[in-house]
């Protein structure tokens, strides 16, 4: 059974806000020695605490300004023709299947409207669509809680 204390708490805390922190500049931040956090963020992804490392990505940068959340709820429970449909698109950040009206909550970025009304029209076969377009988002400071 895993054990989980503070030390590792902040340890998490701190890699959720940065995941390319050396060992060295964790153990500074949370005044254990880079050997020791070392040893930590291993066991932690040894047992699937940590289950990987991601980067933060500026769509707008790359051509995609138009970020939108997207509930889709499937039409007469063809959901494997829905995921192969979303495994064709290249602009979905996410993909959740969830509980709730909806089957599904997706986020994805576009070029133009006219980019997310093709896909929204393209979408139709498989599945009923409600889209949220996103104006800004707001920062929040990230909890590790366990």
């Amino acid at each position: 059974m895993l054990k989980i204390d503070d030390i590792d708490r902040l340890l998490l805390h701190e890699l959720s806000n940065d995941s390319r922190l050396s060992m060295s500049e964790l153990g500074r931040r949370i005044n254990l020695s880079a050997p020791s956090v070392g040893e930590r963020v291993r066991r932690l992804e040894s047992f699937g605490v940590i289950k990987g490392y991601t980067i933060d990505i500026d769509h707008e940068l790359l051509g995609r300004p138009i970020q939108c959340l997207i509930e889709a709820t499937v039409k007469n429970g063809n959901y494997e023709a829905f995921t192969q449909f979303l495994g064709q698109q290249s602009n979905v950040s996410f993909c959740y299947r969830i509980s709730g009206s909806a089957c599904y909550m997706l986020k994805m970025q576009f070029a133009t409207f006219a980019e997310a009304e093709q896909f929204i029209d393209a979408a139709i076969p498989y599945a009923q669509t409600v889209t949220h377009f996103i104006f800004s988002e707001v920062k929040t400071q990230q909890q590790v809680s366990l």
